[in-house]
């Protein structure tokens, strides 16, 4: 059971990485690399400046605009120096790699003794279940951190996707949805398509540094490292959304992300509980990711070939 507890909290953590890259590749169609190295950007300031004694909010939020910052860069140099998108964010994440050492100061930053979000889900929990190391939920007993810390997880992707929902009903959330769909359009109407990306790409890495810092937070460490391969995990949970979900509209895309992260971290916990061998992780979510793109494909397909051929009509 602490195995579940643990793959829904990670899954949901990772659900606001899959908010992001839902912003930039389905909404702005932006092929935008910069989330592996903002993730780590978030996760590195968060860690650095917890060990320091800053509060958990102040940090996390710093964390979230660096990552936003990271984003903006990578939109600056695609918009205002005409370089092409998916360079753009190959330069900002390698020289993120850089920045990101030069932030912790060494390639690991060890969170054990320090005050975190972490640490506050598990006082408050500890404070509403009382002095009880471990609650009975379905007949399995999880102790009071992790049912803690699962539902903060929870809390905050639920809350983080109602505001991105309710952020994209606003004007400007409307303007950078109109300017991914028909970027001609927009501009026709007198609305910068160029700031429109620039913005979108800051709120999608912002969401990606909150991600970060909050699994860093979770597993009690931030690492140059823990970046890499992010990106498809984003990708595969925006992907398993829209098959779960089956339509385009906005609220389901938003809802569908946040299940398909979880559910996708559901299907990795698995896989490990059988004995995968964690050399072979990334190669399962490669393989994951594969099923995931061409399954809408086999279903329509085989939709559409269960469907009666009507003939024509006889003299």
């Amino acid at each position: 059971m602490s195995l579940l507890i643990g793959a829904l909290t990670i899954g949901f953590i990772l659900s606001l990485l899959a908010l992001g890259v839902l912003i930039s590749f389905r909404i702005f169609a932006f092929p935008d690399i910069t989330a592996e190295g903002s993730l780590t950007l978030g996760a590195a300031v968060a860690a650095t400046l917890l060990v320091n004694n800053v509060n958990p909010f102040l940090a996390t939020l710093a964390a979230v605009l660096c990552a936003s910052a990271a984003g903006a860069t990578t939109g600056i140099l695609h918009t205002k120096f005409k370089i092409n998108g998916l360079l753009s964010g190959i330069l900002v994440m390698t020289a993120l790699y850089s920045v990101n050492l030069h932030v912790m100061g060494r390639s690991n930053v060890p969170l054990l003794s320090a005050h975190t979000f972490v640490t506050q889900a598990e006082q408050l929990g500890a404070s509403l279940l009382g002095a009880a190391e471990s609650v009975n939920v379905f007949g399995w007993d999880v102790s009071t951190r992790d049912i803690s810390v699962a539902l903060f997880s929870l809390l905050s992707a639920v809350g983080v996707a109602v505001l991105i929902y309710a952020f994209f009903r606003t004007d400007i959330g409307t303007a950078m949805r109109a300017t991914g769909d028909n970027s001609q359009m927009i501009r026709a109407l007198g609305v910068s398509d160029g700031n429109m990306i620039i913005f979108g790409l800051a709120v999608s890495n912002g969401l990606v540094g909150l991600a970060g810092a909050l699994l860093a937070q979770y597993q009690g460490f931030a690492d140059v490292q823990m970046g890499i391969g992010m990106l498809v995990w984003g990708l595969a949970s925006v992907i398993i959304g829209e098959a779960l979900v089956g339509v385009r509209q906005l609220g389901y895309l938003v809802g569908g992300a946040v299940m398909g992260s979880v559910f996708f971290r559901l299907l990795v916990a698995i896989a490990l509980r059988w004995g995968l061998d964690p050399n072979d992780l990334k190669l399962i979510t490669a393989l994951f990711v594969f099923g995931a793109l061409i399954l809408p494909g086999l279903i329509s397909k085989a939709k559409r070939s269960k469907q009666p051929v009507s003939g024509g009509a006889h003299a």
